[in-house]
Protein backbone atom coordinates (compact mmCIF):
# COMPACT_ATOMS: atom_id res chain seq x y z
CA UNK A 1 0.00 0.00 0.00
CA UNK A 2 1.41 3.34 -1.04
CA UNK A 3 1.82 5.92 1.67
CA UNK A 4 2.30 9.61 1.72
CA UNK A 5 5.65 11.59 2.37
CA UNK A 6 5.60 13.87 4.62
CA UNK A 7 9.22 15.55 4.02
CA UNK A 8 9.33 18.80 2.95
CA UNK A 9 8.68 19.46 -0.61
CA UNK A 10 7.96 16.52 -1.31
CA UNK A 11 4.64 15.18 -0.78
CA UNK A 12 4.70 12.31 -2.73
CA UNK A 13 3.52 8.92 -2.21
CA UNK A 14 5.82 5.80 -1.99
CA UNK A 15 5.74 1.89 -1.24
CA UNK A 16 7.73 1.24 1.46
CA UNK A 17 9.57 -2.07 0.00
CA UNK A 18 11.12 0.09 -2.74
CA UNK A 19 11.90 3.33 -0.76
CA UNK A 20 15.90 3.89 -0.72
CA UNK A 21 18.12 6.70 0.20
CA UNK A 22 17.93 8.52 -2.81
CA UNK A 23 14.41 8.16 -3.50
CA UNK A 24 12.69 11.64 -2.08
CA UNK A 25 14.13 14.91 -3.02
CA UNK A 26 13.34 17.46 -0.59
CA UNK A 27 13.91 20.39 1.70
CA UNK A 28 15.48 19.82 5.29
CA UNK A 29 15.27 23.35 6.26
CA UNK A 30 12.13 25.72 7.05
CA UNK A 31 10.01 27.73 5.04
CA UNK A 32 11.21 31.50 5.34
CA UNK A 33 8.78 34.61 4.68
CA UNK A 34 10.67 38.18 4.93
CA UNK A 35 9.80 41.53 2.87
CA UNK A 36 7.21 39.92 0.33
CA UNK A 37 9.72 37.34 -0.40
CA UNK A 38 9.19 33.83 0.04
CA UNK A 39 11.73 30.76 -0.11
CA UNK A 40 13.43 27.76 2.19
CA UNK A 41 16.21 28.39 4.63
CA UNK A 42 18.34 25.29 3.11
CA UNK A 43 18.29 27.07 -0.30
CA UNK A 44 19.06 30.53 -1.53
CA UNK A 45 16.08 30.76 -4.28
CA UNK A 46 13.53 33.08 -3.62
CA UNK A 47 10.60 33.97 -5.27
CA UNK A 48 7.11 36.57 -4.29
CA UNK A 49 5.08 34.20 -5.80
CA UNK A 50 2.76 31.66 -3.28
CA UNK A 51 2.60 29.22 -5.78
CA UNK A 52 6.19 29.85 -7.50
CA UNK A 53 7.35 28.68 -3.63
CA UNK A 54 4.95 25.86 -3.48
CA UNK A 55 7.11 24.68 -7.23
CA UNK A 56 10.24 25.02 -5.75
CA UNK A 57 12.11 21.87 -6.06
CA UNK A 58 14.32 20.25 -3.00
CA UNK A 59 17.53 20.44 -2.40
CA UNK A 60 18.16 17.73 -0.92
CA UNK A 61 17.96 13.18 -1.61
CA UNK A 62 17.33 10.75 1.24
CA UNK A 63 14.43 8.74 1.83
CA UNK A 64 10.63 8.84 1.96
CA UNK A 65 9.70 9.51 5.72
CA UNK A 66 5.90 8.07 6.07
CA UNK A 67 5.78 9.68 10.21
CA UNK A 68 3.49 12.96 10.43
CA UNK A 69 5.17 15.59 12.26
CA UNK A 70 3.97 16.78 15.43
CA UNK A 71 1.75 19.62 16.24
CA UNK A 72 3.20 22.32 17.92
CA UNK A 73 2.32 22.03 21.29
CA UNK A 74 0.58 25.25 23.09
CA UNK A 75 1.96 25.94 26.52
CA UNK A 76 -0.89 25.43 29.26
CA UNK A 77 -2.04 28.01 31.22
CA UNK A 78 -2.61 26.91 34.45
CA UNK A 79 -4.67 28.90 37.18
CA UNK A 80 -5.64 27.93 40.43
CA UNK A 81 -9.14 28.92 41.97
CA UNK A 82 -7.30 30.00 45.31
CA UNK A 83 -5.41 32.78 43.55
CA UNK A 84 -6.05 36.39 45.56
CA UNK A 85 -8.35 38.88 43.91
CA UNK A 86 -5.32 41.62 44.08
CA UNK A 87 -3.26 39.16 41.68
CA UNK A 88 -5.61 38.14 39.41
CA UNK A 89 -5.53 42.81 38.84
CA UNK A 90 -4.13 44.14 35.99
CA UNK A 91 -0.39 45.53 37.00
CA UNK A 92 -0.73 49.04 35.24
CA UNK A 93 -3.29 51.94 36.31
CA UNK A 94 -6.49 51.89 34.35
CA UNK A 95 -7.39 55.46 32.85
CA UNK A 96 -11.11 55.38 32.01
CA UNK A 97 -11.54 58.35 29.26
CA UNK A 98 -15.08 59.21 28.79
CA UNK A 99 -16.48 61.40 25.72
CA UNK A 100 -17.73 65.31 26.49
CA UNK A 101 -21.17 65.71 25.77
CA UNK A 102 -22.05 67.15 22.72
CA UNK A 103 -22.39 70.89 22.76
CA UNK A 104 -26.43 71.62 22.64
CA UNK A 105 -27.90 74.59 20.50
CA UNK A 106 -28.83 77.68 22.48
CA UNK A 107 -32.37 78.68 21.31
CA UNK A 108 -32.48 82.36 20.19
CA UNK A 109 -34.55 84.46 22.18
CA UNK A 110 -37.38 86.83 20.76
CA UNK A 111 -36.50 90.33 19.59
CA UNK A 112 -39.85 91.42 21.40
CA UNK A 113 -38.44 90.81 25.29
CA UNK A 114 -37.26 93.69 27.10
CA UNK A 115 -33.31 94.40 27.50
CA UNK A 116 -31.08 94.07 30.52
CA UNK A 117 -28.53 96.35 31.78
CA UNK A 118 -24.63 95.31 31.87
CA UNK A 119 -22.44 95.63 34.54
CA UNK A 120 -20.52 99.26 34.66
CA UNK A 121 -16.90 99.52 35.25
CA UNK A 122 -15.90 102.99 35.53
CA UNK A 123 -12.14 103.94 35.39
CA UNK A 124 -10.36 105.72 37.99
CA UNK A 125 -9.81 108.53 35.09
CA UNK A 126 -13.08 109.25 33.84
CA UNK A 127 -13.90 109.21 37.84
CA UNK A 128 -11.88 112.23 38.25
CA UNK A 129 -12.92 113.81 34.68
CA UNK A 130 -16.75 113.53 36.74
CA UNK A 131 -15.50 115.37 39.90
CA UNK A 132 -14.18 118.17 37.84
CA UNK A 133 -17.45 118.46 36.01
CA UNK A 134 -19.33 118.36 39.61
CA UNK A 135 -22.72 117.25 38.00
CA UNK A 136 -25.72 118.10 39.91
CA UNK A 137 -27.73 115.89 41.75
CA UNK A 138 -30.99 116.83 39.69
CA UNK A 139 -28.84 115.29 36.32
CA UNK A 140 -27.93 112.44 38.33
CA UNK A 141 -31.17 111.50 39.31
CA UNK A 142 -32.91 111.88 35.42
CA UNK A 143 -29.87 109.97 34.64
CA UNK A 144 -31.58 107.04 36.63
CA UNK A 145 -34.82 107.80 35.37
CA UNK A 146 -33.38 107.14 31.64
CA UNK A 147 -31.77 103.76 32.77
CA UNK A 148 -34.78 102.28 34.43
CA UNK A 149 -35.59 99.10 32.29
CA UNK A 150 -38.66 97.80 34.10
CA UNK A 151 -40.32 94.23 32.66
CA UNK A 152 -44.33 94.60 31.79
CA UNK A 153 -46.59 92.62 33.12
CA UNK A 154 -47.53 89.72 30.95
CA UNK A 155 -43.86 89.45 29.75
CA UNK A 156 -43.65 85.59 28.90
CA UNK A 157 -40.40 83.46 30.59
CA UNK A 158 -37.88 82.41 28.35
CA UNK A 159 -36.91 79.21 29.68
CA UNK A 160 -38.17 76.35 27.94
CA UNK A 161 -40.77 74.39 29.01
CA UNK A 162 -42.02 77.31 31.12
CA UNK A 163 -45.29 79.05 30.65
CA UNK A 164 -45.70 81.46 33.51
CA UNK A 165 -45.82 85.14 32.29
CA UNK A 166 -44.43 88.47 34.59
CA UNK A 167 -46.79 89.44 37.24
CA UNK A 168 -45.07 91.97 39.33
CA UNK A 169 -41.80 91.97 41.70
CA UNK A 170 -43.40 88.73 43.13
CA UNK A 171 -42.81 87.31 40.12
CA UNK A 172 -38.91 87.66 40.51
CA UNK A 173 -39.27 85.33 43.63
CA UNK A 174 -40.74 82.38 42.27
CA UNK A 175 -39.22 79.09 41.42
CA UNK A 176 -38.94 78.18 37.56
CA UNK A 177 -39.47 74.92 36.59
CA UNK A 178 -38.22 74.38 32.73
CA UNK A 179 -35.93 72.31 30.58
CA UNK A 180 -32.47 73.20 30.20
CA UNK A 181 -31.85 71.30 26.98
CA UNK A 182 -33.24 71.92 23.69
CA UNK A 183 -36.37 70.72 22.15
CA UNK A 184 -35.61 67.21 19.22
CA UNK A 185 -38.04 66.50 16.28
CA UNK A 186 -36.70 63.31 14.90
CA UNK A 187 -38.70 60.48 13.01
CA UNK A 188 -42.36 61.59 14.13
CA UNK A 189 -40.71 61.91 18.09
CA UNK A 190 -40.79 65.08 19.69
CA UNK A 191 -38.86 65.52 22.99
CA UNK A 192 -36.08 67.26 25.18
CA UNK A 193 -32.51 66.55 25.42
CA UNK A 194 -32.45 66.89 29.13
CA UNK A 195 -35.18 64.34 29.93
CA UNK A 196 -36.09 62.52 26.89
CA UNK A 197 -39.77 61.31 27.17
CA UNK A 198 -40.39 60.80 23.90
CA UNK A 199 -44.41 61.37 22.66
CA UNK A 200 -45.72 61.70 19.29
CA UNK A 201 -48.44 64.00 19.93
CA UNK A 202 -47.32 67.84 19.85
CA UNK A 203 -49.56 69.15 22.48
CA UNK A 204 -48.54 66.19 25.30
CA UNK A 205 -44.62 67.36 24.26
CA UNK A 206 -45.56 70.80 25.37
CA UNK A 207 -47.41 70.19 28.33
CA UNK A 208 -44.32 68.57 29.61
CA UNK A 209 -43.07 69.24 32.86
CA UNK A 210 -39.51 70.65 33.44
CA UNK A 211 -36.89 68.67 34.73
CA UNK A 212 -34.82 71.67 35.98
CA UNK A 213 -35.37 74.11 38.80
CA UNK A 214 -33.91 77.99 38.48
CA UNK A 215 -35.03 81.46 37.79
CA UNK A 216 -37.25 82.75 35.48
CA UNK A 217 -35.91 84.90 32.56
CA UNK A 218 -37.72 87.50 31.15
CA UNK A 219 -35.00 89.16 28.90
CA UNK A 220 -33.67 88.82 25.85
CA UNK A 221 -29.53 87.99 25.05
CA UNK A 222 -29.21 88.25 21.37
CA UNK A 223 -29.62 92.09 21.01
CA UNK A 224 -27.27 95.26 22.07
CA UNK A 225 -28.63 98.72 22.24
CA UNK A 226 -26.35 101.13 22.82
CA UNK A 227 -26.94 104.80 24.29
CA UNK A 228 -24.23 107.31 25.60
CA UNK A 229 -25.07 110.77 26.32
CA UNK A 230 -21.74 113.13 25.66
CA UNK A 231 -20.99 116.56 27.24
CA UNK A 232 -22.68 119.46 25.82
CA UNK A 233 -25.97 116.91 25.25
CA UNK A 234 -24.91 115.19 22.42
CA UNK A 235 -25.95 111.58 22.18
CA UNK A 236 -25.23 108.29 20.48
CA UNK A 237 -27.61 105.61 20.05
CA UNK A 238 -27.62 102.24 18.01
CA UNK A 239 -29.57 99.19 18.49
CA UNK A 240 -27.27 95.84 17.36
CA UNK A 241 -28.96 92.76 16.72
CA UNK A 242 -25.89 90.02 17.52
CA UNK A 243 -25.25 86.88 15.55
CA UNK A 244 -25.55 85.03 18.50
CA UNK A 245 -26.31 84.78 22.30
CA UNK A 246 -24.49 86.63 24.69
CA UNK A 247 -24.03 85.54 28.45
CA UNK A 248 -25.34 88.77 30.36
CA UNK A 249 -23.74 87.65 33.63
CA UNK A 250 -20.39 87.56 32.36
CA UNK A 251 -20.70 90.81 30.02
CA UNK A 252 -19.93 94.62 30.70
CA UNK A 253 -19.35 97.77 29.61
CA UNK A 254 -16.19 99.72 30.71
CA UNK A 255 -16.11 103.54 30.39
CA UNK A 256 -12.84 105.42 30.37
CA UNK A 257 -12.23 109.53 30.46
CA UNK A 258 -11.49 108.98 26.31
CA UNK A 259 -13.43 105.91 24.97
CA UNK A 260 -16.30 103.10 26.27
CA UNK A 261 -15.66 99.29 25.82
CA UNK A 262 -18.06 96.84 25.26
CA UNK A 263 -17.02 93.42 26.08
CA UNK A 264 -19.76 90.41 25.54
CA UNK A 265 -19.08 86.66 26.65
CA UNK A 266 -20.74 84.37 23.77
CA UNK A 267 -22.72 81.79 25.49
CA UNK A 268 -21.87 79.07 23.17
CA UNK A 269 -17.92 78.40 22.22
CA UNK A 270 -18.97 78.73 18.25
CA UNK A 271 -17.21 81.24 15.84
CA UNK A 272 -19.59 84.33 14.90
CA UNK A 273 -19.44 84.80 11.03
CA UNK A 274 -20.03 88.70 11.85
CA UNK A 275 -20.54 90.70 15.05
CA UNK A 276 -24.10 91.55 13.85
CA UNK A 277 -26.96 89.42 12.34
CA UNK A 278 -27.92 90.50 8.57
CA UNK A 279 -31.41 92.26 7.83
CA UNK A 280 -33.42 90.44 5.95
CA UNK A 281 -35.34 91.87 2.97
CA UNK A 282 -38.37 91.68 4.95
CA UNK A 283 -37.13 93.90 7.58
CA UNK A 284 -35.85 96.12 4.93
CA UNK A 285 -39.02 96.90 3.77
CA UNK A 286 -40.13 97.39 7.08
CA UNK A 287 -37.79 99.53 8.48
CA UNK A 288 -37.94 101.78 5.01
CA UNK A 289 -42.08 102.02 5.93
CA UNK A 290 -41.48 103.08 9.02
CA UNK A 291 -38.78 105.86 7.96
CA UNK A 292 -41.27 107.28 5.42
Amino acid sequence: MALLCYNRGCGQRFDPETNSDDACTYHPGVPVFHDALKGWSCCKRRTTDFSDFLSIAGCTKGRHNSEKPPEPVKPEVKTTEKKELSELKPKFQEHIIQAPKPVEAIKRPSPDEPMTKLELKISASLKQALDKLKLSSGNEENKKEEDSDEIKIGTSCKNGGCSKTYQGPQSLEEVCVYHSGVPIFHEGMKYWSCCRKKTSDFNTFLAQEGCTTGKHMWTKKDALNVHIVFEGEKEFHQNVKLWGVIDVTRSYVTMTATKIEITMRKAEAMQWASLELPVTKKQEKQKEETTE
